[in-house]
């Protein structure tokens, strides 16, 4: 067992994030809390994956949602963000060990020729449309047309009614100007050992929680229109190896995270490098909506890597919406339907809001956001 293994070994009881813990998810957007589920609720989770038919969804499976429900993960939210709808589903995040593919991914790059284990650094809440894998040709509109007219909702143009592969609507709002779902906190809840790199964990942009609140506020300056089609982000990279790669975030908060020992894709494009999330069965990373991060291939572990995924929001922002946990667009149906608010309720401004102010929805952390403005 490592070093990382021997060190996180005991269950955590303390329900509340001590001084410097709050300094530290101030700095880099995300903390981990060390054996936050007991042992009989990892064990129960695993045997309900192992246990699962072919074809059979165990999102809303209370074996993996207690993971949160019946563990101390929960009070310990409660206190650094504050009120939240107990998790009814949850993403069954399971990766087989593989070695590097020759397939096109998401950013329009041959997996086997991406740095940091195929990390795909994104912001959460966007539409995926799977990458071609034919180089694509033709003028960049007629490769934007084809590729969204490719997805389960057909040809429907630039429209709030189109959803992606990942069931995340192109854009959140009818008037187009908001294209980010968003919530207030990942939870990631580990199964299995990760505690060396290359193993398929979750990896995180220390942080870009920052870059991000900042850009976003920016492209409000510019006329209100945030997240990819607004100021400064494109949707799609026609750079890319198969011209048609997905931008999962925008190239002024890249220029901030690459330096000369940022590694490159063989066309020379240097790539912000992540910090792999070294965890154990029974530890938990919360971390802030806003912090860009991706799971990675599970090239060298010993089994499947197993991460049970929640999303959660502050109550606040919508206190008579009930959420699952699940869902990276919120202020929508799980398949875009379009949900019925109270008058004078605007949905989309009251996420432009919290994308704009992110530390407004952690409340247990108000006194450390506070001093750290000051200073």
């Amino acid at each position: 067992m490592s070093q990382v293994a021997h060190s996180v070994s005991k269950v955590r009881a303390n329900p509340s994030l001590t001084l410097e813990e709050k300094r530290a998810f101030h700095r880099d957007g995300y903390f981990i809390v060390r054996g936050a589920v007991s042992p009989d609720l990892v064990e129960a989770a695993r045997r309900r994956i192992k246990a699962a038919q072919k074809g059979e969804s165990l999102m809303n499976d209370a074996a993996l949602t207690d993971l949160v429900n019946a563990s101390s993960i929960a009070p310990i939210l409660h206190e650094v963000m504050g009120k939240f709808d107990p998790p009814t589903a949850c993403q069954v995040g399971i990766l087989k060990r593989r070695e590097p593919g020759q397939h096109f991914n998401s950013l329009g790059y041959r997996d086997c020729d991406m740095p940091y284990f195929g990390a795909e650094m994104h912001q959460d809440g966007n539409i995926t449309i799977n990458s071609p894998q034919a180089v694509q040709e033709g003028a960049p509109d007629e490769i934007y047309r084809r590729h969204f007219a490719s997805g389960p909702s057909g040809d429907l143009g630039q429209s709030a009614e189109v959803m992606g592969h990942n069931s995340t609507p192109m854009y959140q709002d009818p008037e187009r100007t908001l294209s980010l779902g968003s919530f207030t906190a990942f939870l990631f809840v580990c199964l299995n050992d990760q505690t060396e790199p290359g193993r398929g964990q979750t990896n995180v942009l220390p942080g870009s929680h920052h870059a991000m609140e900042k850009f976003f506020q920016w492209q409000r300056s510019q006329g209100d229109r945030l997240g990819p089609e607004g100021p400064g982000w494109p949707r799609l990279n026609h750079d890319a190896p198969n011209r048609c790669g997905m931008v999962y975030m925008p190239e002024p908060v890249m220029a901030k995270f690459i330096d000369e020992t940022s590694e490159r894709t063989p066309d020379g494009k240097r790539w912000p490098r992540p910090t792999p999330v070294l965890m154990q069965a029974g530890d938990v990373c919360v971390a802030s909506y806003h912090i860009l991060h991706s799971g990675s291939r599970n090239e060298l572990g010993t089994e499947s890597r197993k991460n049970i995924i929640f999303r959660i929001r502050n109550k606040r922002r919508q206190p008579n919406k009930v959420l699952t946990g699940i869902s990276d667009h919120p202020d929508r149906g799980w398949r875009g339907e379009w949900l019925e608010y109270e008058p004078g309720n605007n949905p989309w401004q009251r996420s432009k809001d919290a994308l704009c102010d992110m530390w407004d929805e952690w409340e247990g952390m108000r006194e450390v956001v506070a001093e750290m403005r000051a200073g």
